[in-house]
């Protein structure tokens, strides 16, 4: 049976600062993040809309303040509001991990809407543009869930041989859900990077990313310790798979909508539309 290391929440210790690895891990998300936007721009479809490494750096500012700002007020608001509020000043430690992932999302979605609107871009090319580059940020954030040993997984059976005792909850064996959620990461990059490869419409790639995500959280929802339940109807399900549902909802809108009237960003239209009009 596998025990959870229960490694050091601190990295490094350099006199009164602490380091710790939950910060690092996201640190590694922002500089994966850059890497992999300036890989992107170097895609035909990418340079041809116009994208510069300046407006990478540019984006990196307001997608932190987004990620940080968004993941922490959703924490609050969504998960602990309780607690929270008797203890205001806890909002703040963010180093002690708590992050949303659907309040990063949305603080995301609106940093971005507001770096689109003061660069004069349409929305959706910026969310598209953004979109493959998330996952793997989202992966390395799980695997500081786990470092401090958060989102403990629900009961699983011995024989299984990924089993794992968390000493900080019980002697139970628990599936290691902040590893399957950093998988679900992983498959969702590969995934969304190879559809966001080619020119596709306008809103696709942004609608496959919250699609991908929204399935993945609400598939991996049952692996972990649910943070409170939710009754629909006859259904149990939990506040994270409540939280995905309009993800998914949106992101099958989006689909629908990017391929029902195809809409390419200015001189982003396929090659063969280029070649049809010459042959009209």
């Amino acid at each position: 049976m596998w025990v959870h290391p229960m490694p050091d929440p601190v990295a490094l210790s350099i006199g009164p600062l602490h380091i710790r690895w939950y910060g690092l891990m996201y640190l590694a998300a922002f500089v994966q993040f850059v890497a992999l936007a300036r890989m992107r721009i170097r895609q035909p479809h990418i340079a041809r809309a116009g994208w510069v490494r300046e407006d990478i750096d540019d984006m990196l500012f307001y997608g932190v303040l987004g990620v940080v700002i968004g993941g922490r007020l959703g924490e609050v608001l969504f998960y602990h509001p309780a607690f929270y509020f008797a203890n205001p000043l806890e909002i703040f430690k963010v180093w002690n991990g708590g992050m949303s992932f659907h309040g990063g999302f949305l603080g995301v979605l609106l940093a971005m809407s507001v770096w689109a609107h003061r660069q004069k871009r349409n929305a959706w090319d910026v969310l598209d543009f953004i979109a493959p580059m998330v996952p793997l940020g989202y992966a390395f954030g799980r695997i500081g869930n786990f470092i401090n040993a958060e989102l403990p997984g629900r009961i699983a059976d011995a024989t299984l041989p990924w089993a794992m005792i968390w000493p900080n909850v019980d002697n139970l064996p628990r599936h290691p859900s902040p590893l399957y959620q950093a998988l679900e990461g992983v498959i969702e990059f590969v995934l969304l990077w190879m559809f966001s490869r080619r020119e596709v419409p306008r809103m696709a790639v942004g609608g496959m990313f919250c699609l991908l995500s929204g399935l993945g959280r609400f598939i991996t929802e049952y692996f972990r310790v649910p943070d409170y339940d939710v009754h629909l109807a006859n259904i149990t399900i939990s506040a994270g798979q409540m939280l995905s549902l309009p993800l998914i909802a949106l992101g099958i809108v989006m689909l629908i909508f990017a391929y029902r009237k195809p809409v390419f960003p200015p001189d982003r239209a396929p090659a063969v539309n280029a070649t049809a009009s010459k042959v009209k």
